[in-house]
């Protein structure tokens, strides 16, 4: 049963390193996500599901152990998903895609060590009803199961955005910060899956998978940070 979840925002750009001179610029977001990661941990969970989106090659299952580099972002940087294990030992295995690999980053700056730890790959164009019933299959994996949902909002918002303006894209965002914030999870599971992916919505699934972890749970949310730096919606929430 899914008894905590954290809503995290997924730009290498939250690792310091890889933002190098604009580190400081996401102080506020990192600040956010390690409150959330807190309450994460006071819930005591028996396993800890990391989400996040993921290109072709990082979409299914990552074992504890898995490995992440920031080497693509040009930094010497790797980081680890959770405990060492085979997986950590295994060199010739996949590493973990960007989105599990700052949300891994995430869990060693605070010092995370209180339960076993898996990641997910979801693809962005996974249909809203597979993502809902992943989502179930997660929170029955065990008795106490806390989430770590990783995902950006609309990429849209400025003209100096990824995706440039799109004026449908604060709209967007400030439902999914409210559905977020308030732990809605019909809300989530409404999210329009086409208008997500025009305006480059990298967090639609993985918070539609958090919605099907949800139901029946009847966890309260709250809404921790909601800014577009760089004209990208960031968002970060924690649920208990």
């Amino acid at each position: 049963m899914l008894v905590a979840a954290a809503v995290c925002p997924c730009p290498p750009l939250l690792v310091p390193d890889v933002a190098a001179g604009a580190a400081p610029e996401l102080d506020a977001a990192r600040a956010a996500c390690t409150d959330a990661l807190g309450l994460l941990a006071a819930s005591w969970p028996d396993l800890l599901v990391v989400v996040g989106p993921a290109e072709q090659s990082g979409r299914g299952p990552h074992p504890e152990g898995t490995r992440g580099s920031f080497a693509g972002f040009g930094v010497d940087l790797a980081v680890r998903l959770g405990r060492e294990s085979a997986a950590d030992a295994d060199t010739a295995a996949p590493l973990l895609p960007a989105s599990l690999a700052v949300a891994a980053w995430l869990l060693e700056r605070t010092g995370w060590s209180d339960a076993p730890v898996e990641g997910l790959g979801v693809g962005e164009p996974l249909e809203a009803e597979r993502c809902v019933r992943t989502g179930a299959g997660l929170a029955a994996r065990a008795e106490r199961v806390a989430l770590l949902v990783m995902g950006d909002a609309s990429a849209c918002r400025t003209l100096k955005a990824p995706g440039y303006l799109d004026e449908r894209a604060a709209g967007f965002d400030a439902e999914a910060a409210r559905a977020l914030g308030t732990a809605d999870v019909d809300a989530l599971k409404a999210l329009d899956a086409e208008l997500a992916q025009e305006l480059k919505v990298a967090g639609r699934a993985p918070w539609q998978v958090l919605a099907g972890a949800a139901e029946g749970a009847g966890l309260a949310g709250a809404l921790l940070y909601d800014e577009a730096p760089y004209g990208v919606g960031y968002i970060v929430a924690a649920w208990s």
